[in-house]
């Protein structure tokens, strides 16, 4: 099966870099990577009654982490696909640590900005599992390649189920400064994982002839030219905005409703738990199913699942149920949307055309946890933001259906 002009092979080079050490590592990085900032919201309480802040203080430092995290999603992309990956997840890692230990040190919410706002911010574009799926789809052989998706996506939910608990336990024990530093000397176990699922740069692996290199620019022009790649883009803005909301304002919403915060932290592991078999599942069934009906039937699932939720009396197993089902989708939509942007264009430049998907994924969670607290402060209530969340669901499901499932048409040079 022939590839697409500039389109990585997989990697051949390195004996001991087998199918099963690049899952395996990749799968830690990715549970590294999103464990200690899911984790983060354990920190408000302390750190804001020892410093005597607002909770939207802590609220904006991670606001403008997500927002960040997005905005450098494509650009750390485009450095893995032009450079290799190692050196991007190794600065990725160092940011990623330093933000943390700056965070145990900040005093002021400048200080929390720049460590758990801008440095983590950055940090997360550059060695999140974000980067893991797009070395694994140009490492992999094909055959391999879905399932590898779904355990990297569920190997995040791993980390955000291991996470919580411990960083409860070293904040109980130890303090929150200690359980800081902790999770910022554990980053730093990404750079020699980061071997394992390094990629070669651009310039030193292209076979196809210099007149036939496609250049950033050209690749970028191509795909917001390519009605499929704008609908995908479309689309996942509703995820990182039915996220971001559920994940902030969730517990909130079922203390509001008489529902115990034990119950809530309970509704959480669920869908930690969930959303590992959901990834999974998702990951080995785009082996065989068309990957717009999988997207599709996640946004409609979770528009059903919300509009049951909010329509009958909130109690303990509603609340449990509601969970479960969100985590069966809750990063489902990561594996086809990577593989579809890599069936569209390539490996070439996958990192930055899915980078640039990532950055609507983002900017949807910004809008979502920002719009829940100013609706919630003006109604009292988050009944407008659940609706809001309904009808996007319903769109981005019908949205995701046209999309066409083919490389993109590109010409071939003739000899002269």
């Amino acid at each position: 099966m022939s590839t697409q002009a500039g389109e990585l092979a997989p990697s051949r080079s390195s004996h001991w870099r087998t199918p099963a050490a690049i899952i395996l590592c990749g799968c830690a990085i990715g549970m590294l990577g999103f464990g200690p900032r899911s984790a983060l919201g354990f920190f408000v309480q302390p750190m804001s009654h020892e410093f005597a802040w607002g909770r939207d203080v802590f609220g904006l430092a991670i606001a403008v982490q997500n927002l960040l995290w997005g905005l450098g999603q494509p650009f750390a992309g485009a450095v893995a696909d032009r450079f290799g990956l190692f050196r991007v997840m190794c600065v990725g890692a160092l940011l990623y640590a330093g933000g943390l230990l700056l965070m145990r040190y900040s005093s002021t919410p400048m200080s929390l900005n720049i460590g758990a706002g801008v440095m983590v911010g950055f940090g997360l574009a550059g060695c999140s599992f974000n980067l893991v799926l797009s070395a694994f789809t140009k490492l992999l052989p094909a055959e391999k390649r879905g399932l590898a998706l779904g355990a990297g996506t569920a190997a995040g939910s791993l980390g955000q189920f291991l996470f919580a608990p411990v960083g409860v336990a070293l904040i109980d024990n130890f303090g929150w400064q200690e359980a800081l530093t902790v999770f910022g000397f554990l980053m730093l176990l990404i750079i020699p994982l980061s071997l394992a699922i390094s990629t070669p740069p651009v310039a030193t692996t292209a076979s196809s002839a210099p007149a036939d290199e496609q250049t950033i620019t050209r690749a970028l022009a191509e795909a917001f030219g390519h009605r499929s790649y704008v609908l995908l883009v479309l689309g996942f803005f509703t995820c990182g905005f039915q996220l971001a909301f559920i994940t902030v304002h969730l517990p909130a919403f079922l203390v509001d409703r008489g529902v115990s915060t034990q119950t809530g932290g309970w509704v959480i592991a669920a869908i930690g738990l969930f959303n590992i078999m959901g990834s999974l599942s998702v990951g080995y069934l785009q082996n065989s199913l068309p990957k717009r009906y999988i997207l599709s039937a996640i946004y409609f699932t979770r528009a059903l699942a919300t509009l049951a939720f909010i329509s009958f009396p909130i109690t303990p197993f509603s609340a449990i149920a509601f969970g479960a089902i969100s985590g069966l989708t809750w990063l489902s939509t990561v594996p086809p949307t990577s593989a579809l942007v890599a069936l569209m264009f390539g490996t070439r430049w996958l990192a930055t055309l899915y980078g640039f998907a990532f950055v609507s994924h983002q900017v949807g969670g910004f809008l979502g946890v920002w719009l829940g607290g100013i609706v919630f402060e003006k109604f009292g209530s988050y009944t407008p933001i659940w609706w809001l969340s309904i009808l996007f669901g319903v769109l981005s499901a019908l949205i995701n259906l046209p999309i066409v499932e083919q490389p993109v048409a590109r010409a071939v040079a003739q000899p002269a």
